[in-house]
């Protein structure tokens, strides 16, 4: 469990520095990511049973009847540290993950995937909506996670992946593009307050043909806030509404999770097939 041990100290040490700076968000969803599954492989399922990872190293290591030590013995101490606890890693995501498939279809979009993009199409009538997102850097915990040295475990939000997101309406020839993405946390938008909305428009396009630099875009924050509200009204009604939204970051949350799990895996090749 060295690798976790190591993970919990530069996790402590990291926290007085990302709350001092502006550090980008690829390294907090890093942080918080490790504190996350530490706090989970320790609370809800304990150490990880030696027997399974005995296991799992094996199945990882052993190849065309060499046994494990014998592969072991042809790697340096940082790849046999680094095999060691991926055995463990994997073990301990494959537990918390929620669900091992992603559905082909969310409220009548068709959902394709490929690599990190992830696209929605749905046709109605004359017109085509397609929503597009990719999951890459999106994952962070809802809040932030509070971190008591005199306790034995911090205290982790959950990780949500709360992708940008575009939606086109296609009809012939002509697309109305919007740009939208998620809110902090549930809040006022557009001209009234009482509006409670989980995503916001951050930018609205209309051309024909194919989207280019060259076509005018304007931002969500400028426009008026009545039209913005209208906008908002409009979505919900072509069915991408709050319920929806938070359909999507349940989507993008089990996608981004086995891909990471499909990455630790690919690590794991890579490093022992030397």
């Amino acid at each position: 469990m060295s690798g976790i041990v190591r993970n919990t100290v530069c996790a402590f040490g990291l926290k007085n520095l990302l709350k001092s700076t502006s550090m980008n968000r690829i390294i907090t969803s890093q942080v918080s990511r490790s504190l996350w599954h530490m706090s989970n492989t320790i609370n809800n399922y304990g150490i990880a049973n030696s027997a399974i990872v005995k296991q799992h190293q094996q199945q990882l290591n052993c190849k065309n009847g060499h046994n494990y030590q014998c592969r072991c013995s042809q790697h340096t101490k940082a790849e046999k540290e680094l095999i060691e606890f991926l055995a463990e890693e994997i073990v301990a995501e494959k537990k918390a993950q929620k669900s091992k498939t992603i559905p082909t279809e969310l409220d009548g979009f068709s959902v394709s995937l490929d690599g990190a993009n992830v696209t929605l199409v749905k046709k109605v009538n004359d017109e085509k909506i397609r929503i597009a997102f990719n999951v890459n850097h999106t994952v962070d915990t809802e809040s932030e996670p509070e971190i008591d040295p005199s306790e034995d475990k911090p205290n982790l939000g959950e990780m949500k992946s709360k992708p940008n997101f575009t939606v086109d309406i296609v009809r012939g020839n002509q697309t109305l593009g919007l740009t939208c993405s998620f809110n902090n946390e549930y809040g006022a938008s557009g001209a009234d307050d009482s509006y409670n909305d989980c995503f916001g428009i951050d930018e609205v396009t209309l051309y024909e043909g194919e989207h280019s630099d060259k076509v005018y875009a304007v931002a969500g924050e400028v426009i008026d806030g009545y039209l913005y509200d209208l906008m908002m009204n409009y979505l919900e009604e072509k069915g991408i509404s709050n319920e929806f939204a938070e359909k999507l970051v349940e989507l993008s949350t089990n996608y981004e999770h086995s891909a990471y799990i499909s990455l630790l895996e690919g690590l794991s090749k890579f490093t022992t097939h030397k």
